[in-house]
């Protein structure tokens, strides 16, 4: 017997909730073999909204799910590695709360799991939503392939099926501000992909903000490439070479009689450019040595505040 693990991250959820274990037990639950098993675990992360009581309703329905509630909200990355964490299935699939993605490929994925495959990925052939959406994401995954990881499919994925040897793996890591995603990549492990339609959002309104977007390119890029280090490098190399030249040409118009442009303005451009280029340089370096300070100070990735009582442990 086989044991699949929904993992379910709830941020400001509690009007999709209802819908989305009615549609899984419609698509997903009723659908399994009779010899495998399931059970749901719901992680509520740091909602200020009635989730949390959604959640608990339904696991008072059904005491194959499981609830936790984190202290506060630590974002996607911990909210989805706290789920896997506490699963006790063969395999665990990650689902979305925003009913976006249609849950029968959670089937589809859990059988090629069945044939082999340790990581199983959600791949998404088009999706519904607007053009900024599409633009964020196709330039997103585009960085990620040319910069960090080559195996990152050409249009991403957000959901995904992982064998138990995998979780424990990503557990070992202990990565924070970091990105799930790209760490399941970074370790291999026999992969499929599942394609599907990215479905447009019926109910509720996404939490996912320019802020949160702009840290998830910073810690992809940080965390998995050596591109911003090289960038650093290239610009003081490609300045030094400038101002070499520019040096040639002055001592070039000096000896030749020509009269060089005489002003503030200049000088103040150069100033200006160089600060700039000097202030993006330790910037950049102060991602890193951060990073580097936050791991060291050995902080959970995440706290849990409050769980159910379906689970004996």
């Amino acid at each position: 017997m086989s044991v699949l693990s929904i993992v379910v991250p709830v941020y400001y959820n509690e009007d999709n909730l209802i819908p989305l274990y009615n549609d899984l037990y419609e698509k997903v639950l009723t659908k399994l073999d009779k010899e495998d098993d399931y059970e749901i675990v719901m992680v509520d992360d740091g909602s200020q909204d009635n989730s949390w009581n959604v959640m608990s309703d339904l696991a008072k329905k059904d005491n194959k799910i499981h609830c936790i509630r984190l202290s506060r909200n630590f974002g996607e990355h911990a909210a989805n590695l706290c789920g896997f964490s506490n699963s006790i299935g063969d395999c665990a699939v990650l689902k979305a709360a925003d009913l976006q993605e249609p849950s029968e490929i959670i089937l589809e994925m859990f059988e090629s799991w069945k044939k082999g495959n340790n990581v199983v990925l959600a791949v998404r052939k088009d999706r519904e939503e607007g053009f900024s959406q599409k633009l964020f994401s196709n330039t997103y995954y585009w960085l990620v392939r040319k910069l960090a990881l080559k195996n990152m499919p050409k249009t991403g994925f957000d959901r995904y099926l992982l064998d138990r040897k995998v979780i424990k793996a990503l557990e070992l890591l202990d990565e924070k501000n970091s990105s799930l995603q790209l760490q399941i990549l970074w370790c291999g492990f026999k992969t499929d992909c599942i394609y599907y339609v990215r479905k447009q959002r019926e109910i509720g309104k996404s939490k996912w903000t320019l802020a949160k977007k702009v840290k998830l390119v910073v810690d992809s890029l940080v965390s998995f490439s050596f591109a911003p280090i090289k960038f650093i490098t290239f610009i003081g190399f490609a300045s030094f070479v400038l101002s070499c030249i520019w040096g040639i040409k002055v001592l070039i118009d000096k000896f030749t009689g020509k009269i060089a442009v005489a002003g503030y303005t200049s000088l103040a451009i150069l100033i200006l450019a160089f600060s700039g280029l000097i202030l993006l340089t330790l910037g950049i370096l102060g991602e890193y040595i951060w990073r580097s300070m936050d791991a060291s100070r050995n902080r959970p990735v995440y706290i849990v505040e409050e769980e159910d009582l379906n689970r004996k442990k």
